[in-house]
This record gives C-alpha cells, sequence and structure tokens, in this order.
C-alpha cells in the first residue's frame, strides 16, 4: 500500500494557515499529484472549509474540539479521502488555539498508522502582528496564558514561518527574523508571503523532507494551556440576508459586517484572534477578514455581484468572554442589516470558550 505525505500547517489565529495550504495545494496538484485536505475547528461551519472547496480542492472537516481530541475523527475522515483515490499528499490545518500536536496527533498516527502515512515536518506560521508583540515583550492585547500558547507552537515547530512579509517593511521583517532566531535560536526559519509566493520554493523544499526526531516532548503546562484557550471567545454563526425589493452587493455587506465587528470589538478591548465573513450566492462568494487590532479589513475574496439575497457565514475569534462577545456580534448583524435595508435571519448560532484540551493520545518519545 502506497503511504501519503501527511502535512500538518499549524499557527495560531489569523497566521494564514489557509492561504498557506492553498498556495501549497496548488503547487502539488500542478506537480500532478493528488492532494486532500482536512481542517479542524472548535465549532462547526468554518469560513475555511469552504473558501478551499470553491477553489476546487477536496476537503473534510473535523469539528467540535482539536485533532488531538479527535483523533479517531481525524484517522475516519482522512481514509474517507482516500476512499476513492488515495492522496499523494494531505495537507492538514489544526486549530489556531492548539498546540503538543507532535505528542498527541503526529506521534500517534506514525506509531498506528505508519503503513499508511509519511510524516511530513510541522511548519507552523508566525503570525507578524502578534509575533511583534509577544517576542518583542509588549502587551499583545492576549492574555499571559493565551501568550503561552502562541510561543508554545512556535516551540514545537520543525519548520517555524514567518509569515505574511508582503505586509511587512524590510526593517520589520528583519526584526521579526531576530526576534525568532535569537528566541529559537536551533530551529530552521522561513518568511514567506502566500499571497505572492515568496520563500514558497524553499519552504516546499523543506516539507519534502523528513521531521528531524525529538528526544522527548514538548514540556507545556496543560493548566496554562487550558487557561490560555478558556481566555478566547469562539463565535461562529450561519445567517441570511435577503431583500424583495433592491439589489445589493455581496462584497459591501460581507466587508460593512466586519468593519462593524471591528468597531464594537475594538471598543471592548477585545483583541481578534481573526474575523473572517464569507457571504454565498448563486456559486459565487464574498470574503472579508480582521486579523489584528492594527490591522486594516480585507476583501481577500470579491464577487462582484448584486445579489436580493446572501448566505453569510460568521467566525470570530477573540481574546474575551463569549457572551459579552455573542451580544456585540448580534448588535452588529442588526446595525448592518437596518442600514443596508436587509432583513436578516439566523439559524445557527454557536458561542462558547474552548473546553479543557483531552488528547486522547499523548507520546511522549518518539515512536521509531
Amino acid at each position: 500500500m502506497a503511504t501519503t505525505h501527511f502535512l500538518m500547517i499549524g499557527g495560531f489565529l489569523g497566521a494564514g494557515k489557509t492561504t498557506a495550504i492553498a498556495r501549497l495545494a496548488r503547487h502539488y496538484t500542478e506537480q500532478g499529484l493528488r492532494v486532500g485536505i482536512v481542517t479542524n475547528d472548535q465549532a462547526f461551519g468554518l469560513v475555511d472549509t469552504h473558501s478551499l472547496r470553491a477553489k476546487g480542492f477536496d476537503v473534510r472537516e473535523v469539528p467540535g474540539a482539536c485533532f488531538c481530541c479527535k483523533f479517531e475523527e481525524l484517522v475516519e475522515t482522512a481514509a474517507q479521502l482516500g476512499a476513492e483515490h488515495q492522496p499523494d499528499i494531505l495537507l492538514t490545518e489544526p486549530v489556531g488555539s492548539c498546540t503538543d500536536l507532535v505528542a498527541t496527533v503526529l506521534r500517534p498516527l506514525q506509531y498506528l498508522f505508519g503503513d499508511r502515512y509519511a510524516l511530513g515536518p510541522l511548519a507552523v506560521l508566525c503570525k507578524p502582528e502578534h509575533g511583534q508583540k509577544i517576542l518583542g515583550g509588549h502587551s499583545s492585547g492576549f492574555s499571559p496564558q493565551a501568550a503561552y500558547i502562541f510561543l508554545k507552537q512556535l516551540e514545537e515547530a520543525d519548520l517555524l514561518v514567518l509569515n505574511k512579509i508582503d505586509r511587512l517593511s524590510v526593517t520589520q521583517q528583519d526584526e521579526l527574523l531576530e526576534l525568532l532566531s535569537t528566541r529559537f535560536p536551533s530551529k530552521r526559519i522561513f518568511a514567506t508571503s502566500s499571497v505572492t509566493g515568496a520563500g514558497y520554493p524553499e519552504l516546499i523544499e523543506a516539507l519534502n523532507n523528513s521531521p528531524q526526531s525529538k528526544d522527548g516532548t514538548l514540556e507545556l503546562d496543560y493548566d496554562t494551556y487550558t487557561a490560555g484557550e478558556a481566555a478566547l471567545g469562539w463565535l461562529n454563526a450561519s445567517t441570511k440576508f435577503t431583500s424583495s425589493t433592491n439589489g445589493w452587493s455581496m462584497d459591501t455587506l460581507a466587508v460593512a459586517l466586519v468593519h462593524d465587528f471591528q468597531k464594537v470589538l475594538t471598543d471592548a478591548h477585545m483583541e481578534p484572534g481573526h474575523v473572517k465573513v464569507l457571504a454565498s450566492a448563486d456559486s459565487a462568494m464574498s470574503i472579508a477578514n480582521w486579523v489584528a487590532s492594527e490591522e486594516p479589513v480585507e476583501l481577500s475574496v470579491a464577487a462582484n455581484l448584486d445579489v436580493s439575497s446572501a448566505d453569510v457565514l460568521i467566525n470570530v475569534r477573540v481574546h474575551g468572554n463569549p457572551d459579552t462577545l455573542a451580544k456585540l456580534v448580534k448588535q452588529s448583524l442588526e446595525t448592518v442589516a437596518n442600514q443596508q435595508q436587509l432583513d436578516l435571519q439566523i439559524s445557527n448560532w454557536q458561542h462558547f470558550q474552548p473546553g479543557a484540551p483531552e488528547p486522547v493520545h499523548r507520546f511522549a518519545t518518539p515512536t521509531g
């Protein structure tokens, strides 16, 4: 039985994992390889899954908890991708607040299913906005426990990837690379842009190699890890905006929603992990994002389409109380609906703080 090259692309909320995976998937597909993708979220209804599927990729989702807590479901979902045509490459995107992936996902996978999967190195993307603050010792808008998760993600990486360099000046890029190399002197560090493709030839070459064998496991305080997760507010919602009289721009709606979320969350001093809105109609979609307090709202996918009705999927991750988050998001939805004279329906709504990580497996040493 041929083995599938298993790659995990980790990183904190808003680090650009989905865009990176899309670029990698395009590269491997152009090489004539079969590619499968598995996304992961604490809740149900992930913008990233829909956006990757819209690009034509074979994507499955493991919802409801991190890969480590849903290990059997990850294995089953990966097997479903290979039911008809086994992928040559399997790209996986863990939850952005998850760490300890080597001990709880990769080593168990190697030990239990090594005949099926050949593991590649764990690549972890560094989000520049939070890297500058947390690595620089400044206030990041996150609790020390949430910042602890960010640092532990970088610590366990085989490949440490400073992403989004297209948004950085040369000076900012050099400063961040210096902070990373000082903090993690033994790491292989890459500077990339998933938008322009800068740095990707070197990263892809490194991903083709086997991971370095690590003695022992990540030194991790699970109480601090749990507290860091619990400091985050999580919200997924499925909504519908309609108007019986006027055609309206789907792009304008997506951007207006994220702008209003930005306003109310900033006023409430809630640091964003990421805010994503996907509006869809007639096989077209608009996606707007906001990923850090100092960053502008971005329309990452434009539909250029006027519609009378659109389904709108909302994913919001912030540092803050989930009940407060839910109240603010509902307020924004109603505000934008009134401003644009649209009717609003909410069909699905989930808001919570992530629970304590409870890995199915945790292998403290390499499995050979």
